[in-house]
């Protein structure tokens, strides 16, 4: 594959996003990837444990809105393709553990947050950073926030859009550990050898349950994120935040 390494052993499955010059930004190519890895893995019975990370010091910065095939698909069903995504991920059998070192921001950040569980370096970053952009939340951020931390935190993360600490997303409530960076490989992989030796039935059906346990579901939440997503990058806002990002200022909104 073009932007993803699978690695396996001993029941665990390793899917690291490979486009650190980019943070690991998700390109369509890197969507589609994920989308037929995380299915191809759904129907192994010998994977047990999914680690998802990213490489060279990143987790993923998000969709790389910079991308000229994105350009050359029309929003809905580019993100109806994102959305698959992150149904897949969701609905994978097997427990999920998110590896997060640097940065998880936007689609990135809700990726990590989508899995079962999220262990973080002590130096990553995350962010619900579409606000910023002139953009709503995606990839079921809108599902999975209020019903991780409540709906006026999952407002004030998604309002605000700030560059949130490792520890104040664990004073969120958002990540199950915190560790130094020399020692995330190390925990995670204990983790996942932990989950790999469990009963595998046991663990998706208690997985299952679990996720079953609050409605409405995630696809019907972002089958709203789309059509909502799709109005944003048709105006004049989420233009100006581009530019401005790419400028490097602040942008200046006016509702249009």
């Amino acid at each position: 594959m073009d932007t993803l390494i699978v690695e396996r052993s001993g029941g665990i499955v390793t899917v690291t996003m490979n486009r650190p010059d980019k943070k690991n930004a998700a390109d369509m190519t890197m969507w589609r990837e994920l989308q037929a890895t995380f299915r191809e893995i759904a129907d192994r019975r010998d994977d047990r444990v999914v680690v998802l990370t990213g490489a060279g010091g990143s987790f993923c910065s998000g969709a790389d809105l910079g991308d000229p095939a994105t350009v050359e698909l029309h929003h809905l069903p580019r993100m109806r393709l994102i959305h698959s995504v992150a149904v897949a991920l969701h609905r994978l059998p097997q427990p999920t553990i998110a590896k997060v070192g640097g940065v998880a921001a936007g689609a990135g950040c809700n990726m990590a947050f989508g899995c079962d569980l999220i262990v973080a370096s002590e130096d990553a970053r995350f962010s619900e950073i579409f606000s910023q952009r002139g953009l709503s939340v995606d990839f079921g951020g809108s599902w999975l926030l209020p019903r991780l931390i409540g709906l006026h935190r999952a407002k004030e993360l998604a309002f605000f859009a700030d560059i949130l600490s490792a520890a104040d997303v664990a004073a969120f409530g958002l990540v199950n550990r915190v560790v130094p960076a020399d020692e995330l490989d190390d925990f995670v992989e204990a983790w996942a050898t932990r989950l790999a030796a469990g009963p595998p039935l046991a663990l998706s059906m208690t997985k299952a349950v679990l996720n079953n346990s609050i409605a409405p579901s995630i696809e019907h939440a972002l089958e709203v994120e789309g059509y909502a997503q799709s109005v944003n990058f048709g105006t004049q806002d989420a233009g100006e935040a581009m530019r401005a990002f790419i400028e490097k200022r602040p942008p200046t909104f006016t509702g249009r």
